[in-house]
């Protein structure tokens, strides 16, 4: 299993309406179509959005990635995601522990 860290910085005063698209529309289209969100915070102070989404391996992320654009769901959204992203970095991480201790 691999995953993407994946980093955005969002446009000042875009914060709120970003996360309510990611949670109504990016999110959900992302699950159905196998990719699913592990996890997602907020740095507040940096304006950046952090989320990391999961692939069985790191062959399959093309196809995926490719039929998510395609699929109906992305393409209603139009440019509104790209409207909110200011800055994106993106990282291929892989998991070594399976249980952190508490």
């Amino acid at each position: 299993m691999v995953s993407q860290l994946r980093i955005y910085t969002i446009n000042p005063g875009m914060m709120d309406s970003w996360l309510k698209l990611f949670e109504e529309s990016i999110r959900p289209a992302h699950s159905k179509l196998g990719m699913p969100v592990e996890r997602a915070w907020v740095n507040a102070e940096a304006n950046e959005f952090i989320w990391v989404r999961r692939f069985k391996n790191a062959e399959e992320i093309p196809g995926k990635q490719e039929t998510y654009f395609a699929s109906p769901e992305r393409k209603a959204l139009g440019d509104t995601p790209q409207k909110h992203i200011a800055k994106m970095e993106v990282r291929m991480i892989e998991p070594v522990l399976v249980d952190s201790p508490d």
